[in-house]
This record gives C-alpha cells, structure tokens and sequence, in this order.
C-alpha cells in the first residue's frame, strides 16, 4: 500500500511543478471543463487537500468535499457573469493562501466541526470558482469542471481515509502529502504577492 502512494505522488510531482500557464484550452463543451480543474497546480492541490483533510480529520468527510463542489459552482456563475473582471480583491493570492492552508490542515490532520469546515473550504472554493468561470465557456464546461472537482475529491478522500489510522507510515506519509501541498500553496503566494 505504501509503495501505491508513493507511485501516485511521483506522477503528480510533473502536474504539481507548475500552476495555469494560460496555454489549456478554454471551450464550451464537457470535455474542456473536465480538463480545466487538472490543468492548474493550484486548482488541483487544493481539490486533493480537501479531500485528504475530510479523510484524516473530520467527522464526516464527505460534507466538505460538497460544499467546495457547490461553492466552486457558485463562484464560476460569478465568474462566468464578468466578476473577476470587475476586479475581485486579491483572487490570485486567495487561490494561492487555500492551497497553503488546506496543505496545513492536511498535514497537521486538524480536527474541525463539520459547519466551520464547510464555510472555511466553501470561502475558498468561491475564489477558485471565480477563476474557472472567467476561464470556461457555457454550462457544459461548468457541469465538467464539477464533476472533475468531486473526481478530485473523491480521490484525496480515499487516500485520507486510508491514511486515517495513526500507524508511523500512514502518519508520516499524510503530512508528507499535506506539507508537500502546502509549500506549493507557499511558493504561489510568493510568486503572486
């Protein structure tokens, strides 16, 4: 079992070495929202780290993978109706301080009651959803973009889950993870700020 989350950190290492370059197509269709989420270091850890903190710490798990999902489709309708564009404050650097943040709670598997994780993931998830909006085209894309975010989720949650008990390895190999997403979440502060 260890040597399988070993494995699928090092294929992530590629994807993780960089954020949205601006070069992934933006359509309209199922396939390029699927796409888009998996796209970006940013969006991606921080789509993992929900679901690995849900799977390490909380109580019930799956209510804030949901609410990331429904938050991130609520801020890509603000983003899709020109609000990036109107200058939302500090969207970068919010994207960039979720990433840190989820990483940390990951790491430091931080127990927190089932409504304040829910509003803490659905705050940053409306940045990220913001982002997606102003990049992605048409409610297919969207209803893409979802369904890769809760694949994403399901993933992190799976590895959290498996990773719960307290055992030297799985305890060493959960803050690994989260500590490994929350310097990504550090060094794209630093590039944005």
């Amino acid at each position: 079992m260890k040597r399988f989350f070993v494995t699928a950190l090092s294929a992530l290492l590629p994807v993780l070495a960089a954020s949205h370059t601006g070069d992934v197509a933006h359509g309209h269709d199922f396939l390029s929202g699927f796409v888009h989420p998996l796209s970006g270091a940013d969006h991606l850890a921080a789509m993992l780290a929900v679901g690995l903190w849900s799977g390490l710490a909380l109580q019930r798990p799956w209510r804030a993978p949901l609410a990331f999902a429904l938050m991130l489709l609520a801020g890509a309708l603000a983003g899709l109706g020109g609000l990036a564009e109107m200058g939302l404050p500090a969207l970068e650097p919010m994207i960039a301080v979720s990433v840190l943040c989820l990483g940390l709670l990951a790491a430091l598997r931080q127990q927190m009651g089932p409504a304040l994780a829910m509003a803490l993931v659905g705050f940053f998830a409306f940045f990220h959803g913001v982002a997606h909006g102003s990049e992605l085209e048409g409610s297919l894309a969207l209803i893409g973009m979802v369904v890769a975010t809760w694949g994403l989720h399901l993933l992190g949650l799976a590895m959290g889950l498996v990773l719960r008990r307290n055992a030297l390895w799985q305890l060493g190999l959960s803050r690994m993870l989260g500590g490994g997403i929350a310097l990504l979440g550090l060094g794209l502060l630093l590039r944005v700020v």
